[in-house]
């Protein structure tokens, strides 16, 4: 028999924006196959997350996705839905309001976020009492001069691929200090699934560097002329794969213009601030969609219309710190509801 280590990971009850729980349950099992089937539910303190009352305070903890945990010797990363005691989702749960059973919906997140030390409370590269140079060339840099924080970003990357993450690619993004990490996956749901294994990895990894990050979307405020962090959502379903069809485009685009409200109410908290029109977004009070146009709400890749309208589309709104799952659902509920 073997003692494994399982990390069960949930979403808080704080709101607008939720943060990562985590807790160790060490089993023992003869053949551990690393498989949901061979684990079950869990519960925790509903109270301390606000979830629960102190009187009634048990929430449940149900495993949906399982990955094996590259830093810990037989250990599993386990990513879970809270419940409610009799079994229904918790109202925080946003993976439970996903409409994708069939997994048609294939997402690709684009993770910005900022590297902070500890320290200075400033982003990577910055130095204390000052500014570092203008935005221009650490977008995609290399070298000393203007990047910061490789080490950490590098084996980020392997543990992700390690853990068996569909993971596509890292960059440094166009801030000093800011990077960002893709994701892809033919679901919805394991979509946010890999994303917030990735970010409990990520910051994780940051308790031995003296680094944390920092996922809000203008951390350097909003009147600073720094880029904010985003994070795009690449999606497509049957009929944005295969329609080949510009009209049917236009149509599913223009779906999202009256629901602008109910789109920017989960994309994520003080979005407002980077949503001004300036620094590759749209402002967040217009709705727009244009081919390869980065200054868009929504924007028609290149590569879609080039495959003559069989690809996907890119939605550009989303924060840095918003919740993937709540951001897949409501991208899902309005795409179903285009008149095609």
């Amino acid at each position: 028999m073997a003692k494994i280590k399982l990390e069960y990971i949930w979403l808080d009850g704080y709101f607008p924006t939720q943060n990562m729980r985590s807790k160790t349950k060490v089993e023992e099992h003869e053949d551990f196959k690393g498989t949901l089937e061979e684990i079950g539910n869990w519960s925790f303190d509903g109270s301390s997350t606000k979830q629960a009352e102190g009187g009634s305070s048990d929430c449940i903890l149900k495993p949906v996705a399982i990955y094996p945990d590259p830093d810990r010797i037989n250990g599993y990363l386990v990513m879970t839905e809270v419940l409610n005691p009799d079994g229904t989702p918790h109202v925080s749960n946003g993976r439970a309001t996903i409409d994708d059973e069939d997994d048609d919906f294939w997402f690709g997140f684009e993770q910005e976020y900022f590297i902070m030390d500890t320290k200075t409370q400033l982003p990577l590269g910055f130095p204390v009492g000052g500014y570092p140079k203008p935005q221009g060339m650490y977008y995609c840099s290399v070298g000393g001069l203007n990047t910061h924080g490789r080490d950490l970003v590098e084996e980020h990357a392997d543990l992700c691929i390690e853990a068996g993450l569909n993971f596509e690619g890292i960059n440094q993004e166009v801030a000093c200090g800011q990077w960002e990490f893709q994701l892809f996956a033919k679901g919805a749901k394991q979509a946010g699934d890999e994303i917030w294994v990735a970010r409990y990895l990520l910051d994780r990894l940051t308790e031995k560097y003296g680094y944390y990050i920092e996922y809000h979307p203008k951390p350097l405020g909003k009147d600073m002329d720094w880029n904010g962090s985003g994070m795009h959502a690449n999606f497509s379903n049957t009929t944005l794969r295969t329609c080949g069809d510009k009209a049917t485009y236009d149509k599913i685009c223009e779906a999202f213009r009256p629901v602008v409200k109910e789109h920017i109410e989960v994309y994520g908290e003080f979005n407002d601030q980077r949503l001004t029109g300036k620094h590759e977004t749209a402002s967040i009070n217009d709705f727009s969609f244009g081919v390869s146009d980065r200054g868009a709400s929504i924007r028609i890749p290149i590569a879609t219309v080039e495959r003559g309208y069989k690809g996907w589309l890119e939605d550009r709104r989303p924060a840095s710190n918003g919740d993937p799952y709540k951001i897949a659902a409501r991208i899902i509920k309005t795409v179903k509801s285009a008149k095609i």
